[in-house]
């Protein structure tokens, strides 16, 4: 098949860029012809929260990256839609997550599909944003109408796709293992290369932080008696995106400074391995959300995995398995991590691991992609 990816890649950075080379690569390595188009202009500089949205490591020489869609000019999604028109593509995948690209990804996906060629599926991340704002719903339902079927990658979005279309064809699949970011490396190896203490413990928060993602939850967990108690440290790792105030005066507040281990800038893909792979457990202790990369980059190095009882994340992680699962609030994560070292579970759940992560195979994902496109 000829298959078109639109949406983020290099030299953007993050989480959907990794996904959508990640996919892309999964297509030609089952003999697929596959071209990415991706953003000259993702974000506006005014609304976008971290320091850069591009990459510094070279751009990829396996992959096939036009650098092309302004995701605020009407006149280029006219262009854009007509260039990828006319290379009367099987196949166009569509990652979507926030209602701002409503428009942009909306329109080319109209302009693809009047080739009458070109089925257009999207792969949503969310279809109701964690973080609202004004007009969510408008310009989600008008990217919903652009396309031909969907894969939602929790079962909460499959629900609350619902609300905007209940005919087109869809399909759960949950989010692949994140396999890019190298083998894994030995706990020992990884303490030297982030320069850690060898007599002392380790859990993980990992990637952009946001308010949403709970990490004022698990500062206040830290601050428990119980888990003071223990000889181990919060590593946190991850870009701000959000103000860093109030969680600089919470943790002196909380007088934790001692059991923290700040690593605020961004963490390039080559640098992510020493992270999961120094810890004993990774904590996501979000408010809401529906599904996460960073479980499945937990899968792919074998690492325990602390989740919060909110939207997609316990259908991927089973509780007392792989994992914990609790409620959303520091008392019952401290309950878990003081569980987790009292009954010295990290192996048992490495082990148990090894046995799940086989169903999140990328070859899944292709199955789910081309039963809703047929």
């Amino acid at each position: 098949m000829k298959v078109i990816i639109l949406g983020s890649a290099h030299p953007l950075r993050g989480g959907l860029a990794s996904y959508n080379e990640r996919l892309a690569r999964e297509f030609i390595r089952q003999g697929h012809s596959v071209q990415i188009y991706t953003f000259s202009l993702q974000y506006p500089e005014f609304l976008f929260p971290g320091t850069s949205q591009y990459s510094d490591q070279p751009a990829p020489d396996d992959l096939y990256i036009h650098v092309k869609v302004n995701s605020v000019n009407p006149f280029n999604w006219f262009k854009v839609g007509k260039e990828i028109a006319k290379l009367n593509a099987d196949l166009m995948l569509v990652k979507f997550w926030l209602p701002f690209m409503g428009p942009c990804l909306g329109k080319i996906s109209r302009i693809v599909r009047k080739n009458k060629k070109t089925k257009v599926i999207s792969i949503l991340d969310n279809i109701i944003p964690h973080e609202k704002r004004f007009g969510d719903f408008f310009l989600a339902k008008y990217f919903a109408n652009s396309v031909d079927g969907f894969i939602a990658m929790s079962e909460s979005v499959l629900e609350d796709l619902k609300k905007f279309d209940t005919i087109k064809p869809r399909a759960f699949s949950p989010h692949p293992l994140f396999d890019n970011f190298g083998e894994a490396i030995t706990k020992t190896e990884a303490y030297e290369k982030l320069g850690l203490a060898i007599n002392e413990e380790h859990i993980l928060f990992f990637g952009f932080i946001r308010d949403y993602k709970g990490l004022d939850l698990l500062l206040y967990a830290m601050a428990d008696e119980r888990v003071r108690n223990l000889n181990m440290k919060l590593i946190v790792a991850g870009e701000f995106y959000t103000d860093t105030k109030p969680y600089a005066e919470m943790i002196q507040q909380l007088g934790i400074r001692d059991k923290l281990i700040l690593k605020t800038d961004f963490i390039p893909d080559n640098e992510v391995r020493n992270y999961f792979c120094a810890a004993d457990m990774v904590v996501q202790p979000y408010k809401h959300a529906t599904q996460s990369g960073v479980t499945q980059i937990c899968y792919h190095f074998d690492r325990p995995m602390l989740v919060t009882n909110v939207g997609g994340l316990p259908e991927i992680v089973p509780h007392g398995k792989v994992g914990y699962v609790v409620e959303p609030n520091p008392t019952a994560i401290a309950d878990a991590l003081v569980d987790f070292y009292a009954n010295h579970l990290e192996f048992k759940m490495r082990d148990n691991i090894k046995i799940e992560k086989k169903k999140y195979a990328w070859s899944e994902m292709l199955k789910k992609i081309f039963e809703v496109a047929a």
